[in-house]
């Protein structure tokens, strides 16, 4: 068997570190977003594959009888992509989604559906801004049009890419978080609202409770559904236990 894996979670490291101890031969794939990537137990590549009809031949030409996407739930395309080369090809394909964080007792959550949303409802919820949804899409906390008198602190794990907020300081972090950690963040630049999206997972999530802690507003980015059809799983065991050894005999 031959996993292809379409990383950017931590769960992708984990999974493709599970299947090489089995004996499969892996191939995770990165985009390349990220410069300087950690090592990855068995092949790594790096770059798009040109769409799913570029997939579907890379899976093809390699054999691949398993594709595993373990990409960030906000990365819609390259899913797409996915459920349409497996959908070409017949080879097996899981969605690994970790769940997504839901609000407990004490919360002040806000819940949209875009980044522009996020930013229709800043001036209402406070001034100063904690800003966590990663390096893209900050277009949208940039005014068009009537100027604000917002000021972000923007925690991404890389610079982040252009137009970014005039009133701003950028943090270059990587998780996981303490809620100690946290908490010391937003009293330090005296932050009035969190803004997120639904990453889940452990490695960020300190923030929400030092914000619940502080009585501090969310602003929570829903995120989108997976492709329909797609078969997911919401951790590597499931995974583990999903891959079929039929999938062998998936290859065209």
């Amino acid at each position: 068997m031959h996993a292809l894996i379409l990383a950017g979670t931590t769960e992708a490291r984990a999974l493709a570190t599970a299947l090489t101890a089995t004996g499969m031969r892996v191939t995770t794939s990165l985009a390349g977003r990220v410069r300087e990537p950690k090592p990855l137990p068995g092949d790594l590549r790096t770059g798009g594959f040109g769409g799913p009809d570029g997939l579907a031949r890379w899976m093809r030409e390699h054999h691949v009888t398993a594709l595993l996407d373990a990409t960030h739930p906000f990365a819609t395309r390259i899913s797409e992509n996915a459920a349409e080369a497996a959908r070409r090809t017949g080879i097996q394909l899981i969605a690994l989604r970790r769940p997504g964080w839901t609000p407990v007792p004490g919360d002040r959550w806000h819940s949209v559906r875009t980044l522009d949303e996020a930013a229709a409802l800043l001036p209402g919820l406070g001034r100063r801004v904690f800003l966590t949804t990663g390096r893209l899409g900050l277009r949208a906390f940039v005014p068009q049009g009537e100027a604000h008198d917002l000021w972000f602190l923007i925690r991404s794990v890389e610079e982040p890419d252009p137009p970014t907020p005039q009133a701003c300081q950028v943090l270059l972090d990587r998780g996981p978080f303490t809620i100690d950690g946290e908490r010391a963040l937003l009293r330090e630049h005296r932050i009035d609202v969190l803004v997120t999206k639904d990453s889940g997972g452990p490695a960020t999530a300190a923030k929400l409770t030092a914000a619940r802690e502080l009585g501090l507003p969310v602003v929570v980015v829903r995120r989108p559904d997976p492709p329909a059809g797609i078969r997911t799983a919401p951790d590597v065991d499931t995974v583990l236990a999903l891959l079929s050894p039929a999938a062998a005999d998936t290859y065209p």
